[in-house]
């Protein structure tokens, strides 16, 4: 499934697709910092020991997961902000080792590519 533009058109340069990828990601980076505040205010009021809260999750494992997550996406979005810098300089859709092409499923798959599928 390619992606589509904002008037419902394929998203055809790699400008378009990373900035839809940004855009995206950002907006996932703002919805995780604003769920992982709510979780630290909400275990401010609550007991201190939630390790024996036979409810489920702790608030210390919710914590950690949302903070995993949300590593994740702001590790991302430098990768988007590289492949970035790589379509100005002219480098974008090769291979960083090999200096080969990517190939163009790859780069649908993963925009922000730095390697072949050879070299992944």
């Amino acid at each position: 499934m390619r992606p589509v533009s904002e008037d419902h058109g394929p998203v055809t340069t790699p400008e378009d697709v990373l900035a839809q990828a940004r855009a995206a990601t950002q907006a996932q980076i703002e919805a995780l910092t604003a769920e992982y505040a709510a979780v630290v205010e909400a275990s401010r009021g609550d007991n201190a020991d939630d390790e024996h809260d036979p409810e489920g999750a702790t608030i210390g494992f919710e914590r950690a997961q949302l903070g995993a997550v949300l590593a994740q996406a702001t590790a991302r979005l430098a990768e988007i902000d590289a492949a970035t810098a790589r379509v100005a300089a002219g480098s974008y859709g090769r291979c960083e080792v090999c200096g080969r092409p990517i190939g163009e499923a790859r780069l649908a798959a993963r925009p922000a590519a730095r390697t072949c599928i050879e070299h992944a």
